[in-house]
């Protein structure tokens, strides 16, 4: 069962990445993203397109989701961070690359699909570390993730209705099931925006920084490293059973709950885990 769940186990601020110091011995060179890893275990994407407010695109997200992946597939790698700049997380998605577009030509090539990668594909735990604006697509690609947590003046909205259109990427579905129909309605039919500290008292955000960018990406390492302290068997396990409160009844979600907590008991990390408890040792997790 423990293998039929779990395969992949049973088998711009660049000043402040400058400072931290890097673990990692090589990093894939991008266009429009910085990858690095400022905390053992913690694999963090920097958005990089200060001149156009990290507007997200296409050739955009192929490089964040290669990024992503490849944080997926490691070994080394317990937790994700995704974050812009001290002004934009991300202003929205690039108008210039929508405008001309047909609805044959949206429909036909599936446009935007690729966006989701992080929401459907993505098992590792990934923390949205948001500063200034998060609108449009920006406000999306933070709901994607599994924690956000942003400065008290950050900027999130879905202004999508102002272009004569509407979300895209997921933020009618996201938004609504973190705030509610009505707030959710209200905001995507006016376009208006909402506060970092609103984001908190909403629910929106898990946590609300006084500052920058610098320091909710500092608040966001340090608890990607507490994550990625953990077995990686019970991490993936847990943002699974997480996500699917989202999706099912919740007598259905319980049942999904305790298969997959049946299912842990067949990993090395469980024994490895209770044993060291009743030792009152640290356990050193096998992530198998």
């Amino acid at each position: 069962m423990f293998a039929r769940q779990f395969p992949r186990f049973a088998s711009s601020r660049p000043t402040y990445i400058a400072r931290i110091r890097l673990y990692s011995s090589a990093a894939p060179s991008y266009e429009h993203i910085l990858t690095s890893t400022p905390k053992p275990g913690v694999g963090l994407i920097t958005l990089n397109r200060p001149k156009a407010l990290n507007a997200l695109s296409s050739p955009l997200f192929k490089e964040i989701n290669d990024a992503l992946s490849k944080y997926d597939e490691s070994k080394d790698i317990g937790a994700i961070i995704i974050t812009g700049s001290d002004k934009a997380f991300a202003a929205g998605a690039d108008i210039k690359e929508m405008a001309p577009l047909t609805f044959s030509t949206a429909y036909t090539n599936n446009f935007i699909a690729p966006w989701s990668h992080l929401a459907n594909s993505i098992r590792t735990p990934v923390i949205a570390a948001v500063s200034g604006y998060a609108l449009g697509g920006g406000c999306e690609l933070a709901l994607m993730c599994d924690i956000i947590y942003c400065t008290s003046t950050a900027t999130f909205g879905q202004p999508e209705i102002k272009l004569g259109t509407i979300p895209g990427a997921g933020g009618s579905q996201r938004l609504t099931r973190a705030i509610g129909k009505s707030k959710a309605m209200e905001l995507i039919l006016t376009g208006k925006n909402f506060s970092g500290k609103e984001a908190g008292e909403w629910g929106v955000a898990a946590k609300v920084v006084e500052g920058g960018k610098e320091e909710v990406l500092a608040e966001a390492v340090r608890t990607a490293e507490t994550i990625a302290s953990y077995s990686r068997v019970a991490t993936v396990a847990a943002k699974a059973v997480v996500n699917k409160s989202q999706e099912l009844a919740l007598r259905e979600g319980v049942e999904y709950e305790r298969g997959v907590f049946h299912g842990l008991f067949g990993s090395k990390d469980q024994k490895i885990g209770m044993t060291a408890f009743a030792e009152k040792k640290k356990p050193e997790w096998s992530h198998e």
